[in-house]
């Protein structure tokens, strides 16, 4: 049984259809990279998996319980799983990347002692080569630290599936593929299950073991990244063409170690 199911889910915003009739399956440890262009339902696809948003019609389902109908305990059981990677990385600046951090510990794990939350912060930090920051504040580090410190702080909780929401956004090339890297590296690692909202498709091609497109509420294409680069469905050609991405382009570069 796939871990992630999403059966048919309609999104409407007074009167606007934002998904229509979206259905996929995740498989547990996999990378799903989500694409498309800007505006086509991509984050409220996400948003849907923490229950932050429920469907108009349709269901999503983790596992055998279905998170568009859950409440109270069960909900809440259910968002523990997740770990959350914002777009803008959401750090706090009052507190120090370590702090920062150790919040959902704090929040959510009471019965931990002072010395598991070090323990915890220390190998979260560790896990995205972030050890020598932990006492500095986020303004005194670069947007790609600022990037993986608030992925440390998504799997503190030693989560078993991450959501990221364009974790490259605004970082340079070379800091991109430095995130891109570190994303597969934990996918690998810890067996995490990970599905990515992302604008960089040449990245995704590279790190996902499939690729889902949307497009205007639907899902237009959803394959192996080899497969996708040779879809012969216009929209998926032309949003590969918008981004010079040719089969050759993507046979010369290696897939992510």
């Amino acid at each position: 049984m796939p871990q992630i199911r999403f059966e048919n889910v309609v999104k409407r915003f007074e009167g606007r259809e934002v998904l229509s009739g979206v259905s996929f399956t995740v498989e547990k440890g996999e990378i799903l990279a989500v694409v498309g262009p800007s505006g086509t339902g991509k984050s409220v696809t996400l948003k849907h998996l923490v229950r932050l948003l429920t469907p108009t019609s349709g269901s999503v389902w983790l596992d055998d319980v279905e998170i568009s109908s859950a409440t109270g305990w069960e909900l809440e059981s259910i968002r523990s799983r997740f770990g959350y990677l914002f777009q803008g990385g959401a750090l706090l600046g009052w507190l120090t990347v370590a702090e920062n951090v150790a919040l959902p510990l704090r929040e959510h794990a009471s019965r931990l002692t002072e010395a598991e939350i070090d323990a915890r912060v220390d190998e979260a930090l560790a896990a995205v080569e972030l050890t020598d920051a932990a006492d500095r504040y986020p303004a005194e580090i670069s947007g790609g630290m600022q990037k993986r410190a608030g992925l440390a702080r998504a799997i503190v909780r030693r989560n078993d599936i991450i959501l990221y929401d364009e974790p490259t956004s605004g970082l340079d090339p070379v800091t991109s593929v430095t995130i891109n890297r570190l994303i597969r590296r934990l996918n690998r690692e810890r067996g995490i299950t990970s599905i990515v909202v992302t604008h960089d498709l040449q990245g995704a091609l590279l790190f996902a073991d499939r690729v889902l497109m949307l497009k205007g509420g639907h899902v237009v294409e959803v394959s192996e990244p080899a497969a996708f680069v040779r879809s012969e469905n216009p929209e998926v050609r032309e949003f590969l063409d918008a981004q010079l991405i040719t089969p050759d382009f993507f046979e010369s570069h290696q897939q992510m170690e």
